[in-house]
């Protein structure tokens, strides 16, 4: 009589459960996140250069040489370092300092246009950096921005408040309409598990089509006006300005800075921002210490978008004077880049707006005088972009060396 010994076969593996997509989608945003400060800046270079190669491919001069290249190599070349040099010296006068200016003043605005143009995109990377942080993709920035612009345009003129307070009412409007539209999409992942990246973009698409909505309506806009605009903002709710005119430059770089600090004590100094961080490296671990995912998830957003919130008061109390449809522009989405590009970092993400803003106020100047087009700035943002979310690609082309992974102990 013989006894089978025969190993039993292995269960089968349970099927994957709706807990382990986060897993996965976590991991991912870690890999994005773990490229160093070096890999950054390469990515910028390597984005530059793509765009010369792009400003000479459009500039007739530089196509007028290459019939003749191998007749004249010599001016080929010196064609196109001359075009990419006239168009990125043109994009460095327009953003920073502009030496062929006649008076002083003129000389310096381009760097206070770029502090502009940077302040509503740090704020709104601010929010979207914190999130990644937590282990949350928000890509809702573009919602929240609107709805933030559009409660704080409204405050700032169906209110008749005093200066300063008034102000100070329609930006902490901004802040808790952003913070509402993100808290839907935090509610909706922490009670239903709902995939906050499908949630915010539909969030995105709802806030334009609302505020696309209350333009039309006269109790909103104050005024009869046939184009979709609202009443101009009270002059007491304006952001007043840092610099006499003709700077721009105002109130709204402060609470930038004030932002970016205010995020930098609360991931790493304080509790909740601990929490925040444990939830974002492994939510499992997180909960088996005792820490809601639950509570942090809601949290998360809700001071995300009000971030974002902020950066629309700051657009439309301080820039633009009036709420319109593209009150918001690409800032939502051009902040997710800046997010990225700062390693979702305070410091990070603000001198990654900042360079952002002078991209921008760059620009139009780089058109102006070179010919140009501007939709070259919106390449070099976009390599960015993707160079950002592949660093392997980055260190492939470098030949830098892979970063040593901690293995978890079993």
């Amino acid at each position: 009589m013989t006894t089978d010994i025969s190993p039993a076969a292995p269960s089968p593996a349970p099927p994957p459960t709706a807990e382990a997509k986060p897993g996965r989608q976590q991991t991912l945003l870690q890999e994005i996140l773990s490229g160093s400060w070096l890999v950054s800046l390469l990515a910028i270079v390597l984005a530059l250069l793509v765009g010369g190669v792009l400003i000479a491919v459009a500039n007739a001069e530089v196509v007028a040489a290459a019939k003749n290249i191998l007749s004249a190599p010599g001016a080929f070349f010196s064609t196109v370092f001359s075009t990419v040099g006239d168009a990125y010296s043109a994009l460095f006068r327009g953003a920073v300092f502009d030496w062929n200016a006649r008076t002083p003043e003129r000389a310096i605005r381009p760097l206070t246009e770029s502090l502009v143009s940077a302040t509503p995109l740090i704020l709104t990377g601010l929010g979207i950096a914190l999130a990644f942080r937590s282990g949350l993709f928000n890509i809702g920035g573009q919602g929240q921005v609107i709805l933030g612009a559009t409660v704080a345009g409204f405050l700032g003129y169906a209110l008749p408040l005093p200066p300063v307070v008034h102000m100070l009412v329609a930006a902490l409007g901004g802040i808790i309409g952003g913070a509402i539209w993100a808290g839907i999409a935090g509610v909706l992942k922490a009670k239903t598990g709902a995939n906050e990246v499908i949630v915010t973009i539909m969030l995105n698409s709802i806030a334009g089509y609302l505020l696309g909505y209350l333009l039309k309506q006269s109790w909103f806009t104050h005024t009869q006006s046939a184009n979709p605009q609202s009443r101009a903002i009270d002059e007491s709710a304006q952001m007043f300005l840092l610099l006499p005119p003709p700077f721009r430059l105002h109130f709204g770089f402060i609470l930038a800075i004030l932002a970016t600090i205010f995020v930098w004590w609360l991931l790493e100094r304080s509790t909740i921002g601990f929490e925040f961080k444990a939830v974002g490296a492994n939510p499992h671990a997180a909960r088996t210490a005792g820490i809601s995912v639950a509570k942090v998830t809601v949290l998360v957003m809700v001071i995300a978008g009000g971030l974002a919130g902020l950066g629309g008061a700051a657009q439309v109390l301080g820039t633009e004077d009036k709420l319109t449809g593209g009150i918001a522009g690409s800032i939502g989405f051009d902040a997710i880049t800046v997010a990225l590009l700062g390693r979702s970092k305070p410091l990070g993400t603000f001198f990654a707006g900042l360079l952002f803003g002078a991209f921008k106020a760059g620009g139009y100047l780089m058109q102006s005088q070179t010919g140009t087009p501007i939709d070259i700035v919106l390449v070099v943002q976009s390599v960015i972009v993707l160079l950002i979310a592949a660093p392997p690609l980055v260190r492939s082309i470098f030949h830098l060396p892979a970063p040593v992974l901690k293995r978890k102990e079993s």
